[in-house]
């Protein structure tokens, strides 16, 4: 992987938020991409249970500053920073005060998902490109992880498709079996929509449950990661019927050696 560019996206990250299998491989990846001489960028979300001052989150005043109109609404986007102890890994936070202030992270304390989560996800992908644009760092491949991050295919594939740092960037969507229950904001479709992007291209979300959000970031991926051991069924079916390259699950302690050679032969060939 050396001197091979690699943004990762993602909903979570450790050490920032507690282990899941999503927050584990998206510290777990980089930091290998990292040990074999790769560049990488992480980015995730400022939630407000994160400990700002635990872990010496600072805000970058020259990325910040921009605004990011979701759903015909000016939002303020904000940039902060942290260093991972020890593995000289940054991560970026997409921060908002209205998104991202509350002190959880996708649900309230009775366990039901928030009713912004679909902006949340809008902003989230927008975020993470008018960031990286300012940064001028083109990534040769970038890695989606969690369903807050998997709008960023579209976006990066519809609404910013002519924006010449992407051109030639690939897109790796991991696919985990960390789901919810029901559906988000059904008016999603129509805030998308909004930005110009083509309902055709996004009709799976009129419904925008976990399996459809998923169903859209395979669509806009160019392949794929099994995430979970056990994936939905359906997902299952999907990830066959896309034709797209597959790497199957391996664990956190095998996963390395398999992922550099499916980076370097599947999505950089």
């Amino acid at each position: 992987m050396k001197d091979k560019r690699i943004l990762y996206v993602s909903s979570e990250v450790v050490p920032y938020l507690p282990e899941t299998e999503i927050s584990s491989m998206s510290f777990e990846a980089p930091r290998m991409v990292n040990k074999q001489g790769g560049q990488i960028r992480i980015f995730m979300p400022r939630y407000g249970n994160i400990n700002e001052r635990r872990h010496q989150l600072h805000e970058v005043i020259r990325l910040s500053g921009i605004n990011l109109v979701i759903n015909d609404l000016d939002m303020p986007l904000i940039i902060k920073v942290a260093s991972i102890p020890k593995e000289r890994i940054q991560v970026y936070f997409i921060d908002n005060e209205e998104y991202f202030k509350r002190k959880a992270t996708l649900t309230d304390e009775d366990g039901n998902l928030y009713p912004d989560n679909d902006e949340r996800a809008i902003f989230f992908a927008k975020g993470v490109i008018e960031t990286v644009k300012k940064l001028n760092w083109a990534p040769d491949i970038i890695h989606v992880n969690g369903w807050l991050a998997s709008l960023l295919p579209v976006y990066l594939k519809e609404y910013y498709k002519n924006e010449p740092l992407f051109a030639d960037s690939k897109i790796v969507t991991s696919i985990y079996n960390q789901s919810f229950d029901g559906t988000l904001n059904t008016d999603m479709i129509k805030k998308v929509k909004f930005d110009n992007i083509d309902e055709s291209a996004i009709k799976v979300i009129e419904k925008p449950s976990f399996i459809n959000m998923m169903k859209i970031a395979i669509d806009f991926s160019d392949a794929l990661i099994k995430g979970s051991y056990e994936l939905d069924p359906e997902l299952e079916e999907y990830l066959k019927a896309s034709e797209k390259p597959v790497l199957d699950y391996f664990s956190q302690e095998d996963f390395a050696e398999p992922y550099a050679e499916f980076y370097n032969t599947k999505v950089l060939k």
